[in-house]
Order: structure tokens, then C-alpha cells, then sequence
């Protein structure tokens, strides 16, 4: 891959959706060794066909391809969409009880990155950052920032979001891993 072929986008296909589907499964923390996962990092919500095209009725997810390949992609979930991932639930209340930037982030208009997984044959070449520069050009007007939650111990994934701007706002731990609650600004 070379810079020139890769291109940031929505979401616009069925395809498109089907094949965050593919890559999604391919990373789910149980479809992966635990040296793989230590190493490349996982995603642990896998989500299905119908809340995919339901979540991209409200706000297309941003994704990365060269030419018809998936390379990449990030879920947007507006806080509208908290009822279509109940495993989610306990994350939107946290979230209701935070602050950001000095002020209480249910008073910011937000949207949780739902999941950003990039494929392994594109690691390392700029894959992640593209994606959330991507968000910041087609959201940054609608929204002042994303929110998403990473397990601490995907350390892979915590140093991408650090070098990204992501700030933590909480880290806590729940009965199956301990998670940072991390913010970007949009703009």
C-alpha cells in the first residue's frame, strides 16, 4: 500500500458494511491468540448485519480502502444508537457521568467510536491516524468529540489512541478486563 492508493470514506454499500463484518470477526478477542492479541491488539463487541445498517442510518462509519479492499474502518455510534448494542449499556451510563475539558460530557455533543480495527496486512502504515483524521473532516462540524473505551491490557491500541490526541477521562475495571474511558476533540 502506498499513501496515494489508500482512501478515507463513509460508509455508503452494503458491501461495505459486510466486509467490516469480515475483518471484525477475523480480530474478536476470542479469534485470536493471546500472543496475537498482546502483539496486534483484538476488538471484543462483535456486532451483526442489522445494527450495522441501523447505527450508519443515523451515521455512516468511517472506513479506509485501497481500491475495493478494506484496509480499515472506525464505528460511529451517536448516543441515539445506545439501544442497539446492549452490552454497550453500562458503558453510555458511565459516560453520562463524566466530564471533558472541564464540563460535563453529556453536555458535549458526542458520539462513541464504537470500534476501530485495522487489517493486518495495513498495520504501521498510517492506517489508524487516517481514519481519525477522516472523523475529524466529516464529523467535526456535528460533533466536539468521540468517546470510546479500550481495555488497558490492549496495549497496542492504547498507544494508538495516545498518539492520536485521545485523552483518558476513567479507567476502571468491570468483571471482565480493566478499560480506559478516552476522549478526542473533533476540532
Amino acid at each position: 500500500m502506498t499513501p496515494s492508493t489508500l482512501r478515507t470514506c463513509l460508509v455508503t454499500r452494503r458491501e461495505e458494511l459486510e466486509a467490516i463484518l469480515q475483518l471484525q470477526a477475523a480480530n474478536l478477542k476470542g479469534h485470536v491468540s493471546p500472543e496475537q492479541a498482546a502483539r496486534e491488539g483484538f476488538v471484543t463487541v462483535a456486532h451483526t448485519l442489522d445494527v450495522l445498517e441501523r447505527m450508519h442510518a443515523l451515521a455512516p462509519s468511517v472506513i479506509a480502502k485501497e481500491g475495493e479492499r478494506l484496509a480499515g474502518y472506525a464505528l460511529v455510534m451517536p448516543v441515539e444508537t445506545r439501544a442497539f448494542v446492549p452490552i454497550l449499556e453500562p458503558m453510555f451510563q458511565l459516560l453520562e457521568t463524566l466530564s471533558w475539558r472541564g464540563r460535563p460530557l453529556r453536555e458535549s455533543r458526542y458520539y462513541v467510536m464504537g470500534q476501530i480495527c485495522v487489517a493486518e496486512a495495513y498495520r504501521g502504515q498510517g492506517v489508524f491516524d487516517a481514519l481519525y483524521r477522516e472523523h475529524r473532516a466529516s464529523y467535526g462540524d456535528r460533533f466536539d468529540c468521540t468517546v470510546t473505551e479500550v481495555a488497558t491490557r490492549n496495549t497496542r491500541s492504547m498507544r494508538a489512541h495516545a498518539r492520536a490526541g485521545f485523552e483518558v477521562l476513567k479507567t476502571y475495571r468491570d468483571a471482565t478486563d480493566e478499560w480506559a474511558v478516552i476522549a478526542l476533540g473533533l476540532r
